[in-house]
């Protein structure tokens, strides 16, 4: 065992042949070097369950078990609950359906084993450039944005969970991506201190962590190193901002931090510059050799106490929930579905247009800016599928609805529609009475001509079968 190695989180992925299955070696030998805990992707509630409940029992201390939930338990386990991504809470703008979202999401988090949720995002989508941040935001305005990100934590953290506001101390600004290269951030001082103003907003409401960007900003920092390794940006979250929990790398496995160093260089800065866990290292074995070799000439003493101690305190923290030696209750998933339908719908509005005449049957056509890339894309049918559930015929000869999928993914490294897809909509359009865009509103301006177009957010389950509902209702009124 190497106690170093507490300060570090591998990932386990489910796979739908394997499950977890395929991961036990890896479990084993991290049990035995000592990890803090590991991300999840992916798998049912039923194997998740299982799976936090087995590594907890055979592990040496309490575990930190987290994933990536934006956007609902759903999002990574599929028989959890989808919300609406937070740019569609920002337009809603209403903070207690964000808090109730949060609400919902803990509780599912909890019932699976969860205690460590990285989210809520505090960037500020800003730029219009941005390939990565767009809808993963609340919005552009720093007041409303950090509203949220409070309501979000606050509601999260009551049922102990760990909350993440990210990426610190901004992503927003950015016009590459960090899964791919280094941004660097030109803004001067201060309106990078504007960005801060969400940040601050968790840290007052309560946030147990806050995650790094993997950004270079040269006019806080004239290193250019990005701030998961910048000590004078990560002393400002502690001395101005008066962050007391943990902070945790976004993951080691992005280029914007593992250029030029690769994964055991990343790990030592970390830390040393004040890092306290270290997210999804390629090899935890290695990633826990090279913070051994750095001690302590690399590594001070107290720098390592002092991120060993808040790593164990964030476990004692969670281990228990709201009420110590309680069970998490089971979630009610049914009125959690019915929540998020509601508001998803109370999310889908018009952009652009306001007469459309729609006849049965309809045509629907496809547009997937999201595919090409190494991940695979979810059902695309579900819209079309929940139009003939409601009793409306589809084919050719009615109306020509058009669906423009174009989600924030890290392979793109871009934000807008690429030329494969603007050249299907420039042969779709001249016969379509309606599209809708599961993407961010911007995007309206690369959709030509007068069409109307509504506005769905993001290409997940729960937007596509809210469009559905709103063109039902669009045909229903207009017969």
């Amino acid at each position: 065992m190497n106690p170093l190695a507490r300060l570090i989180l591998p990932a386990l992925r489910w796979r739908p042949r394997t499950g977890f299955r395929h991961e036990q070696r890896r479990i084993e030998a991290t049990l035995d070097l000592g990890v803090g805990g590991y991300i999840l992707f992916g798998g049912n509630a039923a194997a998740v369950r299982d799976l936090t409940r087995d590594v907890a029992s055979a592990a040496p201390h309490r575990l930190l078990f987290a994933s990536d939930l934006e956007r609902g338990a759903g999002q990574q386990f599929p028989d959890l609950t989808h919300l609406p991504p937070p740019a569609a809470l920002g337009f809603i703008g209403r903070a207690d359906i964000t808090a109730r979202c949060a609400d919902v999401t803990a509780a599912e988090a909890r019932s699976v084993g969860l205690n460590w949720v990285y989210a809520p995002v505090a960037d500020l989508d800003t730029e219009a450039e941005n390939p990565i941040v767009q809808t993963r935001s609340f919005g552009d305005d720093a007041a409303r944005v950090s509203e949220h990100v409070a309501a979000w934590v606050r509601a999260a953290e009551a049922h102990g969970i760990a909350t993440s506001a990210k990426h610190y101390p901004g992503h927003g600004r950015t016009t590459a991506d960090s899964h791919a290269t280094l941004p660097v951030v030109d803004a001067p001082r201060d309106a990078l201190n504007a960005d801060l103003e969400p940040f601050g907003a968790a840290v007052r409401a309560g946030t147990k962590s806050v995650m790094t960007a993997h950004v270079a900003y040269p006019a806080w920092d004239a290193s250019a190193l990005p701030a998961s390794l910048s000590a004078p940006v990560l002393r400002h979250l502690r001395a101005e901002l008066g962050f007391d929990g943990v902070i945790v790398s976004d993951a080691l496995i992005m280029e914007g931090i593992l250029r030029g160093r690769g994964s055991s260089g990343a790990v030592v800065q970390a830390v040393a510059a004040g890092v306290d866990a270290l997210l999804y290292p390629r090899d935890a074995l290695a990633a826990a050799r090279a913070l051994e070799r750095a001690a302590p000439d690399q590594l001070p003493r107290a720098r390592v106490d002092d991120a060993l101690a808040r790593v164990a305190r964030l476990a004692d923290a969670v281990a228990a929930g709201p009420t110590p030696g309680a069970h998490p209750p089971e979630p009610n998933t049914a009125e959690h579905a019915a929540f998020a339908d509601a508001v998803a719908d109370l999310a889908v509005h018009l952009l652009r247009g306001e007469q459309m005449s729609l006849r049965e049957p309809l045509d629907i056509a496809i547009v997937d800016d999201d595919v090409g890339g190494p991940y695979q894309v979810g059902r695309r049918d579900l819209f079309a599928q929940a139009l003939e559930d409601a009793g409306l015929a589809l084919g050719p000869g009615g109306s020509r609805i058009v669906l423009v999928y174009a989600e924030p993914r890290s392979w793109k490294s871009r934000a807008s529609l690429g030329a494969s897809s603007v050249a299907a909509l420039a042969r779709l359009l001249p016969r379509a009475s309606l599209v809708a865009l599961f993407g961010h509103p911007r995007l309206m301006a690369q959709i030509g001509g007068d069409v109307p177009v509504v506005c769905a957010w993001h290409g997940q389950p729960l937007m596509q079968r809210a469009a559905a509902r709103w063109v039902v209702g669009q045909l229903r009124e207009g017969r």
